[in-house]
């Protein structure tokens, strides 16, 4: 099986998933809250495998533990985060919805146009051009998100999605960063192609803390 197509499959089952929250939804089953939940929980343990494989020199070294706690602190703080917000259905799709229009299209558009790289020492393969199609891509996701779900033009949609969609590129810069020092190339190989769990759901590292914070 081709890479391409072990892709596509896998993300046609995260879609499948995702759907079946959704439908549970609709006879008052909080698919959603638990799939995040999981999602969540998936996250931290497969940081702690991570760290668990990785070599003593990489694990114990001064800068490498203040960041890897820092990491892990995130990741606990989504956990958090899930908490509230899963509770909130309709704005964890807005959320997921965003930063798949951002991650798509700053993928598609960054390999189309290439260009200058953003931090190349950090991620080889991310461009500036990508983050701006990215951007752009999650803003437009928002405003048809609003044009579907409340049936009309919603501005602060404009900036909703602007936001979401570069905290999702920074934390998506944050993964990558910390592969980086654990001289990695994915978190994992549990979603095939795709790599693991963090490497698919890394946009929502700063989103949903910062989401949270301000709702409270």
């Amino acid at each position: 099986m081709s890479d391409t197509l072990n892709r596509i499959l896998v993300a046609l089952a995260m879609l499948g998933v995702a759907l079946v929250a959704v439908f549970l939804e609709k006879f008052g089953v909080p698919g959603i809250y638990w799939l995040c939940i999981l999602v969540s929980l998936a996250m931290i343990l497969e940081f702690m495998v991570c760290l668990w494989r990785a070599p003593r020199n990489v694990m114990f070294n001064g800068k490498n533990v203040a960041l890897f706690l820092g990491f892990l602190i995130l990741l606990g703080l989504d956990f958090v985060s899930t908490l509230t917000l899963g509770h909130r259905p309709m704005m964890i799709l807005m959320i997921l919805v965003i930063i798949c229009a951002t991650d798509i299209c700053a993928w598609f558009f960054g390999h189309q146009i290439g260009g200058d790289k953003m931090w190349e020492r950090i991620s080889e393969h991310k461009t500036w051009a990508g983050q701006i199609f990215g951007i752009i891509g999650g803003t437009v996701a928002a405003i048809i998100y609003g044009h579907l779900v409340l049936g009309m033009f919603v501005s602060q949609l404009l900036w909703i999605g602007i936001g979401i969609a570069l905290l999702s590129q920074y934390g998506d810069l944050t993964a990558s960063f910390v592969k980086r020092r654990l001289k990695i190339k994915d978190f994992s190989h549990v979603l095939g192609g795709h790599g693991g769990i963090i490497d698919r759901f890394d946009g929502w590292i700063y989103v949903l803390p910062i989401i949270l914070a301000m709702l409270a």
